[in-house]
C-alpha cells in the first residue's frame, strides 16, 4: 500500500478545504471540489439546511442549490427532516448523507481469531462478530469461515457486498504491493483470509499494520484528536510504533517505520539481530518483560483494584499496580523509566511533540503510567513532548480499520479528499 493509497488521518475540515480550492479549476473540477466540501461538512456536523451549507462552505446560494440537486440525484444525500427553528420551505429542509449508500467491512486479525465488523458509509458499526481460529485449523478453512461470517453480517445489514474492506494485522505490509512483506511469524491463515477477501466482487482490500490502524483511531476518536503530528507507541505482547507527520501516516520504504522493538537500548544485556528483536526495546517493554518486572516488585494480578481476570497477564498486572499502593507505584516508575528510553529515541529523531501510549500495557497504565513516562522523558530530552494515555481502548485496531474502509469508500463515491 503506497502513500497515496493508504489512509491519511487528519483530513482538512470544510473551511480549510474551501481555502484550498484553486481559482483556475475547470468547471468539472470545481464542481467535484464543491461537492466534496459539502459532503465533508455534512459528515462532520450532521444534517444541515441549504442555508447552513452556504454558510459553512462559503459558496453562493445558486452553487449550493446546484450541488444539492446533483448530490441528491447521485443518491449521496437526501432530505432527512426539517429545521424547527426556521419557517417551513425549501431552505428549512435538512440534508444528510445517505449512510446506507455503501457498506464497509473491517477486520482485526489476531493470532487465534478474527474480529469482523460491518459499518455504514459514516463508519457506524451495524454488526460485528468474532471468528475463533484454532492452532490446527487449516488456513483455507479459516479463510472460508471468515468470509462466511462477513457474508452473514452483510446480510443482516441488508447489503449485498462491501464497498471497501480494511484489514489490520501484525507484521510488515509492503508499501509497494499492499501485501504482507515476509510471512515469518505471521499465521498462514492471515494471508489466506486476506486473499479470500480480495476475491469478493468489487471490494478492494486495504491491508494495514495493526498499530497504524490504532493510530488512526486515536487521531480521529481518541487522545491524539486534533493533532496532525504524533507517535503512537504500542505496548502489548510486542512493541511497535505508528508515526503520523503533518497529517500523513508514514510507512517507510519497506513498511518498517515504527519497528521499535528492534531499537537498541541500554539495560537489555544484548543487541537485537535481523532475525529477532530480543536485546532491543522489546526486551524491556514487551509483555514478558513487564511480567518479569512485576514479579520483582511483588505485583500480582489478584491485587485489589478491579483487575480484569480475563485480561492478558501484563495488562492485568499493570492494571493491578495502579491500585496497589506504594509497591505498585514503584513498579510503575520502573516500567516508565524503561518505556521512556524508547520514547526519548523517537523524540530525538522525529520531535513529534506528542506520544500516545497504546496497546494493552499503555491502556492499563492510563494516566498514572503516562505521567511517569513524561517525567522520565523530561529528564532525558530537551524537547517538549506530551505523553498521553490512549483512550480508544482495546478496539482501537478494529475502529481504525472501520475508518480506513470508510475513507476508501468515500474517496470512491465522493471523489478524493484534499
Amino acid at each position: 500500500m503506497d502513500e497515496t493509497r493508504g489512509t491519511a488521518p487528519g483530513r482538512p475540515t470544510a473551511p480549510a478545504a474551501a481555502r484550498a480550492t484553486p481559482r483556475t479549476a475547470s468547471p468539472s473540477t470545481a464542481r467535484a471540489i464543491n461537492d466534496r466540501l459539502a459532503l465533508q461538512l455534512l459528515q462532520n456536523e450532521g444534517p444541515l439546511t441549504a442555508g447552513e451549507l452556504k454558510t459553512g462552505t462559503g459558496l453562493s446560494r445558486p452553487t449550493v442549490a446546484d450541488l444539492v440537486e446533483r448530490l441528491q440525484a447521485a443518491g449521496l444525500i437526501a432530505v432527512v427532516g426539517e429545521s424547527g427553528a426556521r419557517r417551513r420551505g425549501p431552505n428549512a429542509r435538512l440534508y444528510g448523507i445517505v449512510a446506507d449508500r455503501a457498506h464497509l467491512a473491517a477486520v482485526d486479525l489476531r493470532t487465534d481469531s478474527a474480529t469482523i465488523a460491518v459499518a455504514d458509509l459514516l463508519g457506524r458499526v451495524q454488526a460485528e462478530t468474532a471468528v475463533p481460529v484454532g492452532p490446527d485449523t487449516d488456513p483455507a478453512q479459516a479463510a472460508a469461515n471468515g468470509v462466511a461470517a462477513l457474508e452473514k453480517l452483510l446480510g443482516a445489514a441488508g447489503a449485498a457486498r462491501p464497498h471497501a474492506v480494511a484489514v489490520g494485522a501484525p507484521g510488515l505490509v509492503d508499501p509497494a504491493t499492499g501485501r504482507f512483506r515476509g510471512t515469518e511469524g505471521v499465521p498462514a491463515w492471515h494471508a489466506a483470509l486476506v486473499t479470500a477477501l480480495g476475491a469478493l466482487p468489487a471490494a478492494p482490500v486495504l491491508l494495514e499494520n495493526e498499530v497504524n490502524l490504532a493510530a488512526i483511531a486515536e487521531q480521529r476518536d481518541g487522545s491524539a484528536r486534533g493533532r496532525d503530528t504524533f507517535v503512537l507507541l504500542w505496548l502489548g505482547h510486542g512493541t511497535g510504533a505508528a508515526v503520523v507527520l503533518d497529517g500523513r501516516l508514514r510507512r517507510g520504504a519497506s513498511g518498517g517505520t515504527g519497528e521499535i522493538g528492534f531499537l537498541p537500548v541500554p539495560g537489555t544485556g544484548g543487541l537485537p539481530t535481523a532475525a529477532g528483536c530480543d536485546g532491543g526495546f522489546h526486551s524491556l517493554a514487551g509483555s514478558a518483560a513487564v511480567c518479569e518486572l512485576a514479579a520483582e516488585y511483588g505485583i500480582e494480578a489478584g491485587d485489589p483494584g478491579g483487575s480484569d481476570p480475563g485480561a492478558p497477564p501484563a495488562e492485568a498486572l499493570v492494571r493491578a499496580a495502579v491500585h496497589a499502593g506504594e509497591a505498585g507505584a514503584a513498579f510503575l516508575d520502573a516500567l516508565a523509566a524503561r518505556i521512556a528510553l524508547g520514547v526519548a529515541a523517537v523524540c530525538a529523531v522525529l520531535d513529534p511533540g506528542c506520544v500516545v501510549l497504546g496497546g494493552e500495557t499503555g491502556r492499563a497504565g492510563g494516566d498514572a503510567l503516562a505521567e511517569r513516562v513524561a517525567d522520565h522523558l523530561a529528564r532525558m530530552s530537551p524537547l517538549h513532548t506530551e505523553v498521553r494515555a490512549g483512550t480508544v481502548g482495546g478496539r482501537a485496531v478494529l475502529r481504525g480499520a472501520v475508518l480506513a474502509a470508510m475513507d476508501a469508500a468515500q474517496d470512491d463515491l465522493f471523489g478524493p479528499a484534499g
